[in-house]
């Protein structure tokens, strides 16, 4: 499945990525769903690119990727507590988390 749209939705108060689909379809998942997102620059999340035919969404800066088949399965990221911690620490933003 394709993807149309890519942005983050910050209105309601609470970080949200809205996908939107060749058929007409929004998902709204919740950025606290994908920790590297949460924490990301503006522009990081800016910066994505769509992988193959569009079955995935790529953050390269970020090393993240979603595939569009898990988010219409409302499937959160699977990475562990300390993958996560090690991102951020290297990122230089050990105390956020």
């Amino acid at each position: 499945m394709d993807v149309v749209s890519v942005e983050i939705d910050s209105a309601t108060g609470s970080d949200r990525l809205i996908i939107d689909l060749p058929d007409g379809y929004t998902l709204a998942i919740p950025l606290d769903w994908y920790p590297r997102l949460q924490y990301a620059t503006a522009e990081e999340r800016q910066n994505w690119e769509l992988l193959g035919d569009g079955y995935a969404i790529h953050w390269p800066e970020l090393d993240e990727h979603m595939g569009v088949e898990g988010l219409l399965a409302g499937r959160r990221s699977g990475e562990s507590e300390k993958s996560f911690l090690r991102w951020l620490v290297a990122r230089g933003g050990s105390d956020a988390w």
